[in-house]
This record gives structure tokens, sequence and C-alpha cells, in this order.
């Protein structure tokens, strides 16, 4: 059975980056009938925080992310402990006790002389008594898995036949002096444990996936299908990593961005076919292929999602926003007239408010010097209310009668001089809200 995951480290919150991984994993999860796990990398215990937990579970259930089960690394600690005495007896696992500084300088030394920077091994060499000196003089060393130097391949879902030299990759920290677990021993032993068939993750992983390739072979596991999206750019092809910060769903979600619109664009950015805005999670699982996509650095701009966000509003009834109708101070019995005006003219349903307040308490009119007395005669000839659907049609059509105005040159004072605005909803539709409301002032 198809089995993904995603596995965000609750030192933040999630941004578009961390959704399109989660996204990609979800949608091939669904479309296979398979099973997502919401896995918690947690096993950093100074940077985890629980508030951050809670806030990913809660941006992913807003965009209707449901994942089967949850699992928590920081629980899992003594898997990996035992994978870790396994590979030490297999003799794939050292200690090093370098610094820093002393890796640094290694790494200029080796570039200077035209080599790879990568780690000479060096800890391989000591002696036990020599380990029992280091240990005592700077602590526990960082336990690194030893590659073998030989060329790691797989055909990746996205970037095609991939094929790595070990020899030219550092043996990778697995465990830090401090015994902290890292991610890529963490998600090899849960990967393999909990049945995980497919990954999807950034660009930025393929030499982690390679390593983690001959870590799984080593631990007897067997490797899942691996894919590896390109990574977003902002709009201009600039680093989108400094702005990711602001880029945060709650932040969008907040901007007033529609689920759907934001899920529409992130399941097709980036791949062959076009962006679409789509009904309901089934029309995104259907169309899903993740196989579509290149490995370009891809273009973000979060201002595409707001004409997205206002199609995907137009198509609503009023039942499934009403809450967001009242909360903008709509009475129950003018919701569905406010709605059928409004719909068209909004762009997220934060601008519902200020279409309220113009209906409740109008606007103040936009009257050009030239216009004074037309407007001075249309309203005397504006008919006693209650007014409904017709009543624009039947008041401009008098005052076109008595004046002799007709077009732009009728209808725009009108609207500017009820609205205060040269754009707007249908008067038609606006004009009996303006109206009920005053008659009720």
């Amino acid at each position: 059975m198809t089995t993904t995951r995603f596995a965000p480290s609750p030192t933040g919150y999630i941004h578009v980056g961390n959704l399109r991984t989660a996204l990609m994993n979800y949608l091939i999860a669904r479309k296979a009938g398979g099973t997502f796990i919401l896995r918690i990398d947690d096993t950093d215990p100074e940077r985890s925080k629980e508030e951050y937990v809670d806030a990913i579970k809660q941006d992913l259930e807003w965009l209707g992310l449901h994942w089967d089960k949850v699992e928590r690394q920081s629980e899992r600690l003594d898997r990996y402990a035992e994978a870790a005495d396994k590979l030490r007896d297999m003799g794939r696992f050292y200690e090093a006790f370098e610094t820093p500084t002393e890796l640094d300088l290694k790494r200029k030394k080796q570039l200077n002389m035209g080599k790879p920077p990568v780690y000479d091994r060096a800890a391989l060499n000591l002696s036990e008594a020599e380990k029992e000196a280091l240990r005592a003089e700077r602590g526990n060393g960082v336990w690194r898995f030893k590659l073998d130097h030989q060329r790691i391949e797989w055909t990746d879902g996205i970037l095609g036949d991939i094929s790595i030299d070990a020899a030219s990759v550092s043996d990778p920290v697995l465990i830090r002096g401090d015994g902290q677990v890292l991610y890529t021993i963490a998600s090899v032993v849960d990967d393999t444990e909990m049945g995980v068939t497919d990954v999807v993750r950034g660009s930025d992983h393929v030499t982690n996936t390679a390593t983690q390739i001959q870590i799984i072979e080593a631990l007897g596991g067997t490797c899942p299908r691996f894919a590896h999206h390109s990574l977003l750019t902002g709009p201009q092809g600039e680093a989108l990593s400094k702005r990711l910060g602001t880029l945060a769903l709650r932040d969008l979600r907040e901007q007033g961005v529609q689920p759907m619109a934001l899920l529409s664009l992130m399941a097709r950015l980036g791949s062959s076919d076009p962006v679409e805005l789509r009904a309901d999670m089934a029309e995104l699982i259907d169309g899903f292929d993740v196989t579509r996509f290149g490995a370009a650095p891809t273009k973000f701009d979060v201002q595409d999602l707001f004409p997205l966000t206002a199609k995907h509003l137009q198509s609503l009834p009023l039942a499934d926003v009403a809450d967001a109708v009242a909360d903008a101070g709509v009475p129950a019995d003018l919701a569905a007239p406010f709605w059928a005006m409004a719909r068209e003219n909004i762009t997220t349903l934060n601008d519902l408010k200020g279409w309220w307040e113009l209906c409740r308490d109008g606007a103040e009119p936009l009257i050009a010097d030239e216009d004074r007395d037309f407007i001075a005669q249309a309203m005397g000839l504006l008919p006693e209310g209650p007014f409904d659907g017709d009543t624009w049609g039947a008041w401009t059509g008098a005052v076109k009668e008595a004046t002799g105005r007709k077009g732009k040159g009728l209808f725009m004072p009108l609207r500017k001089a009820l609205t205060g605005m040269e754009r707007g909803p249908e008067m038609a539709a606006l004009l009996p809200l303006l109206q009920v409301i005053r008659a009720r002032g």
C-alpha cells in the first residue's frame, strides 16, 4: 500500500515551501488510496515547541490535508539508538572529534589542493587511548556513518536518473556530540519501520537522499521511491528563503487567502500543466501527477493567490460564507441579497466589512460641480421605498427622460453620488440594500 509522510520540525510556522512538500505527499497517498502520515520531527528539544506542533496541525486542517496518523520522533529515540548500535556492530559508524574550526581548515586545504572538501576520515585512525583523551578534553564526539565509496544511483520521480559518487560526499553526522539524533538517521528508521513507499521533498535534499539510501541498505530496509521538487523563488527569480517568514500559511490566511486557491496554485506550480482553480480536493487529487513537475527553480508570487481567491469566492453559495457575512455585521435577513451583491466585488472575505459599512452608513457623495444640478434633480425623482431589483432601472429611465442624459453621463454621476466610488456592484442590486438600511435608520 502507498504510504507517504510529511515531517515538519516544530521550530516555526509552516510556510509555502513546506506546503509544497506536504501537498505533494498528501495527493500521492490519496490518489492511491493509501496512508498519509504526519510525522513531527522534534528530536531537537531546545528548538522544538509544542505551540508549533499545534500550529502545524491547525494549518493542515485549515487546508483540508487530513492525516491518517501522527508520529513523534521524540517518542522513538530508542528505535534510533538500536539502529545506531547495529551500524556500530557492522563497522559503519564511528566517532569523530574535530571542532568546527578544524573541519573548516581541512576543507580550505582540500579546496586549495583542488580536491572535493569532504571529511578525510582521520577519526578512523584514532586508537582507543586517543579517543579517551579527546573525550576527556572535548567531551563526546559526533557519530558519522561510513559511506561505501561507490556510485549511488536511483531514478527520481521528478529529476530522472541520478548518480552520485559517494566519494564526493562527507560521511554524514547522524548523532551530535550532545547525543541529539539528527534527521538523516531518524528519517531512515521511521521510513523503514512505517513502510513509507514514496518520499517527495525539496531538491536541496538530493545529496542527503544519496547517503540515506546507503543507510537504508545497511540497515536492511527497502528504499522508497524518491522525488525531489524544485525550490521556490520570488517572482523575479530571487531567493525566497529570506521571505519565507512572511509567507507563513497563517499569515496568508489572515490576508484572506482561501484554502482552495492556495492548494490549486501549489498543486500545479512548477509543473507542465496550467494553474487552474479547482472546486474541491477530489479534483486536485484526480488531476495530480508528480512526474509532470520540472527541475528548474519555480517562481512563486503571493499576488497570484488573490485572483484565484476572488474566483473561488464567486462560486460559493451563501451557506459556505454565512459566518463571514455575519461577522461583517450583516443582519441575517439581509445576508442573501448582500452576498449576491458583494460576491462579484470582493477579493477576499475581509472586503465584506467595507461593503457592509457602505450599505449601513452610506458614503460621502462624490459630485462634480457640473453635476450638482443634475444630481439634485435626479434625487427629486427617486421613488418612495421600499426598493427592489427593478428600482434602479425605473429611476434611471425617469431621470433620462427628464434630463436628456444617457449612457455614462447618466449612470456614473448617480453611482458616484450614492456610493462615493466610480466602480462597484451592479447598482440594481446595491440600491435596495442602501434604501433598506436607511429606512431602518
